[in-house]
């Protein structure tokens, strides 16, 4: 365990989050709910504030959530950031980590404009604890049905939190940078090359994206554009320094 060794970026990332995750709980006991505060919301939000674009990858629902986003962190984050170093991996976590909400409120805004004729502007009063007790006639949406008006208040009353899609940013590098690395995933016995696991995992979440299950909470939108923004910014940077990359596990 002496000879593991984490990058400063990498490290930070996960004192921060599990400070943030700690903060959340003990505050919590006194009635200071920091998923509301710091969880990004709608931009049409009555909520939303604009740190919360940077406040949200730092929040974590339970421990479940933080511990497999950090565990990935560790995993793959440290790979990225010993290749390109501190300064392009924290870049490249941030932006994909915007990439992520800004893909997750265009499609919020398409299902409230499909809802209520507009993305912006619209007269939505929501009373969390109204909904909380499913008085649904205590939400002030006038001509919605019932349905729209769940949709509505999902949007608009509660927050998305995690690191997620920065992490999904993180698996498409990995799998495009070292595309033969062999990986053990739960239920196969055998290793299966990056290049093979990513990719069926990005179609899971698209797939996942669509079908609205009813019931899911995950905002699979945000790791696809996490996912999305990864893409494209290892493409660019490869392409333009190609020859300076090293060639781990290649």
């Amino acid at each position: 365990m002496n000879n593991i060794h984490i990058p400063p970026v990498v490290k930070n990332l996960l004192i921060i989050n599990v400070l943030f995750f700690a903060a959340k709980y003990f505050l919590g006991t006194s009635g200071m709910d920091l998923g509301r505060m710091l969880g990004v919301y709608y931009f049409d939000s009555p909520y939303f504030r604009v740190w919360q674009l940077i406040t949200y990858m730092f929040m974590h629902g339970d421990l479940g959530h933080i511990f497999f986003n950090m565990f990935a962190l560790f995993m793959f984050g440290g790979v990225l950031e010993s290749r390109w170093g501190a300064k392009r991996f924290i870049n490249f976590y941030l932006i994909t980590g915007l990439g992520a909400v800004a893909l997750q409120m265009g499609v919020q805004a398409y299902e409230v404009y499909q809802i209520t004729g507009s993305a912006i502007n619209n007269p939505v009063t929501v009373d969390l604890g109204a909904t909380m007790g499913a008085n649904m006639d205590a939400i002030a949406i006038p001509g919605i049905s019932d349905m729209g008006k769940q949709t509505l208040i999902g949007i608009y009353g509660f927050p998305m939190v995690g690191a997620s899609g920065a992490i999904f940013g993180l698996l498409v590098a990995f799998g495009m940078l070292y595309p033969n690395t062999e990986m053990y995933i739960m239920f196969i016995p055998i290793p299966v090359k990056a290049k093979y696991i990513i990719p069926v995992y990005i179609l899971v979440e698209l797939s996942l994206g669509v079908a609205r299950v009813p019931g899911d909470s995950i905002a699979h939108y945000a790791h696809l554009g996490g996912a999305l923004l990864g893409f494209i910014l290892v493409k660019l940077w490869k392409d333009k320094d190609n020859n300076r990359f090293y060639k781990y596990y290649e």
